[in-house]
């Protein structure tokens, strides 16, 4: 009965093991969130663009919301996807307009950088 108890569970091990090594790396996006322009008149020497800090994003796929974030102070994010293409939305009602681009690919494994302007409307 040990024996048959002792080969159940090597059994198991090394089916687990080889579920863990089939299984995919996480991928996802991160970038950056910028908001322009910030100033009524841009002067040379002088930014006006800024980080577009707590945007919230969604990431949509087939018409069905797979994940959010917001951005950091720092207009950063980062968020695990499954593979596939993805469209990206703001949440809430800002003063400014959508990102651009709408649309990102995520591939098995890798984090693509996927970085975005947000069109005040300032002129």
């Amino acid at each position: 009965m040990r024996i048959v108890m002792a080969l159940a569970v090597a059994a198991l091990a090394l089916a687990s093991g080889a579920t863990a090594a089939t299984t995919p790396t996480p991928g996802g996006i991160r970038g950056t969130v910028i908001k322009s322009p910030t100033r009524p008149v841009c002067e040379e020497g002088v930014p006006c663009s800024a980080p577009a800090a707590g945007v919230a994003l969604a990431f949509v796929r087939a018409g069905v919301r797979a994940a959010t974030t917001t951005t950091s102070k720092v207009g950063t994010y980062r968020v695990a996807l499954r593979p596939g293409t993805y469209v990206v939305r703001m949440l809430g009602r800002l003063p400014f307009g959508s990102p651009q681009p709408r649309t990102v690919r995520v591939r098995a494994g890798r984090f693509a950088v996927a970085n975005f302007e947000i069109d005040t409307g300032m002129r």
